[in-house]
């Protein structure tokens, strides 16, 4: 008689198609093949009776079904593998994945060191690297934390601080750029010149920010280029072209201005924020890899 009762491991490639969205993806996090993938959930799909996911050419979605078994799944796949992960103290070192949700900042600027420096000490941790500048549930997207800054963190999160505790905004033009077009005295002459700006994923065109003396200024300037923050090496190579004024982090800039490709100017209004945090939910169990992490980072603050 042919047993009826769900592995729990084609119970968690459920969880896991859900979660990336379709079969190829779920096969590049989890290291299996799509085919071995989609006969786990036909298989599932056939013990059940019940249709638990809508394939489409372009994605995959559970049915209302799929919904209600996956509000009631996670929970328990998070329990057994909280339960797996006590076997972590047993052992002179950590193993298994830690998976962070970082901006492009943080993977350029300061976290490779950081990385480096981490699996030199837990050479059992696998580490996996999204790079992501909208804000996201952590937990719901699959990663153990995320790297934001204070602003866009929710209040229920345990932050701990990473990376420089003081970053700056700049404000840089081409030497051509600046001949033909002057040198603008004050943040608000940029509403008259061409500007390199940038749109979130969400569809929201940042703002340009300034500070001096207490004085702030927030201005939405024009100009021939709008990119995401994925690709700001685009709005550099325009604004080294000649082709307006580039507002970024002062690190990403500083290369240009130090050679000379790019000239800054206002300088006494760049903005400065407080550095970026590493954040996690606090109403789970800490797996040993994401613990490691945390304990790794608040050594060296």
């Amino acid at each position: 008689m042919m047993n009826t009762t769900p592995s729990m491991a084609d119970l968690a490639t459920f969880a896991l198609v859900v979660q990336h969205q379709g079969f190829r993806q779920a096969a590049r996090a989890s290291g299996q093949s799509a085919s071995a993938l989609s006969e786990s959930m036909r298989r599932l799909e056939n013990q059940l009776g019940i249709r638990l996911l809508v394939r489409t050419t372009r994605s995959v979605t559970p049915t209302e079904a799929g919904t209600l078994l996956l509000g009631r799944l996670r929970p328990a796949l998070n329990e057994v593998a909280s339960a797996l992960d006590v076997l972590n103290d047993l052992r002179d070192s950590p193993r298994g994945t830690l998976k962070l949700n970082v901006p492009v900042s943080a993977a350029r600027f300061f976290l490779q060191d950081i990385v480096n420096r981490f699996m030199q000490a837990y050479p059992e941790i696998l580490v996996e690297i999204v790079v992501d500048n909208n804000f996201v549930d952590v937990v719901a997207s699959g990663c153990d934390a995320g790297v934001r800054y204070g602003e866009r963190l929710e209040q229920d999160m345990i932050a701990v601080p990473i990376g420089p505790r003081v970053e700056r905004f700049a404000v840089a033009a081409s030497p051509d750029y600046l001949k033909r077009r002057g040198t603008p005295a004050h943040p608000r002459d940029l509403l008259e010149h061409a500007c390199m700006r940038g749109r979130f994923l969400s569809g929201t065109i940042y703002a340009w920010e300034f500070e001096r003396d207490g004085q702030k200024l927030s201005l939405e300037p024009t100009g021939p280029l709008i990119v995401t923050p994925t690709v700001s090496d685009l709005s550099i190579s325009a604004a080294i072209a000649g082709h307006g004024i580039i507002y970024l982090f002062e690190e990403w800039l500083k290369p240009y201005m130090t050679s000379g490709q790019l000239q800054p100017i206002l300088e006494d209004w760049w903005p400065s924020f407080p550095g970026p945090f590493l954040y996690y939910s606090g109403r789970r169990h800490l797996p040993a890899p994401l613990r490691a992490f945390v304990d790794f980072i608040q050594a060296r603050n």
